[in-house]
């Protein structure tokens, strides 16, 4: 059984990042970080000196920085800087700026575009989930990829999303009232990220090709190089699997399939096994403790309770064939015997009932 349950009925009431209990992530990565959604706060990144890195910014750099400087994961910050820095990743912030200062919407809230990095710090990285666009509507869009905030019910490719992992993991339960909060996911190791992480309200792609793209690739590419002991690449669609072409799969597993939108899941999508398969490589390559519980229902699925039962399944119905294979056979014998067989048939018959009873008790 994973040691990383979690009661996903408690984060559906908010998306805030809650400090983890159960230690037994450090057996994956080493020692873990304190990660909290209020900001970019946590155990300081090794050899990172935050402040002095902030200080040696310009005026104008940590004007347009100030969201990564609050918001961005430590962690993550430290493996990043460089980059945000950059020509290109600062035009990227001024341009953001003017489609406020226009009065332009634009989603997720500010606040919430490197959510991806607080519930899921760096070094908890077990499986990363590659998404597109983020959605441009209201109440969607909070920095996870396929994630929505409650009440807003969960989009269609989310709804495909589950019917694929009910396949897998047939005990599996979405979130209570169709609704689509994947927080619990991001939580357990599970880095939901998007390719573009800003979008203008009611405007699909509206702010691709503006230097998110190049961003969210070097974030895919620190985790791809820093995390050489392995981890899951999941890429739904061609645009998805570009981002993943050049992953070495002798360290990692990579799983394509086309994406769950309905325009397209229907041709693979819903067999492709990913969730079973994400859970069979990392109990291989880190041992048991490394599977994720998919669950978002307040149980728990994963690898190693799904077999028990498949087990448990198995034995109750040899009981129960053994059972009406006696019964049948002594039928023959009743037929034959008379009524002092009738009596062997029924007292027989009886005995294995009770056993089908303790079996599935």
């Amino acid at each position: 059984m994973s040691t990383l349950k979690r009661k996903a009925s408690n984060d559906q009431a908010s998306d805030s990042k809650k400090p983890k209990q159960n230690g037994s992530i450090m057996s994956f990565f080493g020692k873990t970080e304190t990660a909290k959604d209020s900001g970019a706060s946590g155990t300081p990144a090794p050899g990172f000196d935050k402040a002095k890195w902030v200080a040696g910014l310009t005026e104008e750099q940590r004007k347009l920085l100030q969201l990564e400087i609050d918001t961005l994961h430590e962690s993550w910050l430290a493996l990043l800087k460089d980059d945000i820095a950059t020509k290109e990743f600062l035009d990227l912030k001024r341009f953001l700026h003017r489609e406020t200062d226009t009065g332009r919407k634009w989603f997720p809230p500010k606040e919430d575009v490197y959510s991806w990095s607080r519930h899921c710090p760096f070094n908890k990285v077990k499986v990363v989930i590659l998404g597109q666009d983020p959605y441009h509507n209201d109440n969607q869009a909070h920095g996870l990829a396929f994630s929505v905030r409650p009440p807003t019910p969960a989009p269609p490719s989310l709804r495909n999303i589950y019917i694929a992992l009910k396949k897998d993991y047939p005990t599996f339960t979405p979130p209570p009232n169709k609704q689509g909060l994947l927080t619990p996911w991001a939580d357990r190791g599970v880095l939901l990220l998007n390719t573009c992480l800003t979008v203008r309200a009611h405007e699909a792609y509206s702010h691709s090709n503006r230097g998110w793209e190049r961003f969210t690739q070097r974030v895919i590419d620190l985790v791809a190089a820093r995390r050489p002991k392995g981890v899951v690449f999941v890429a739904w669609g061609s645009p998805a699997a570009r981002r993943v072409a050049k992953i070495d799969q002798t360290r990692h597993l990579v799983l394509k399939s086309v994406h769950p939108s309905p325009l397209s899941a229907m041709r693979g999508f819903f067999d492709c096994g990913h969730f079973r398969k994400a859970n069979e490589w990392l109990i291989q390559r880190h041992g048991a403790d490394a599977e994720i519980d998919w669950d978002l229902g307040g149980g728990n699925v994963s690898t190693l309770t799904s077999k028990k039962a498949e087990v448990k399944t198995e034995t109750t119905k040899t009981v129960v064939e053994k059972g009406i294979e006696n019964k049948e056979n002594l039928k023959e014998e009743e037929e034959e015997e008379g009524e002092e067989g009738a009596g062997g048939a029924t007292k027989i018959g009886v005995q294995a009932e009770t056993e089908e009873v303790k079996v599935t008790a």
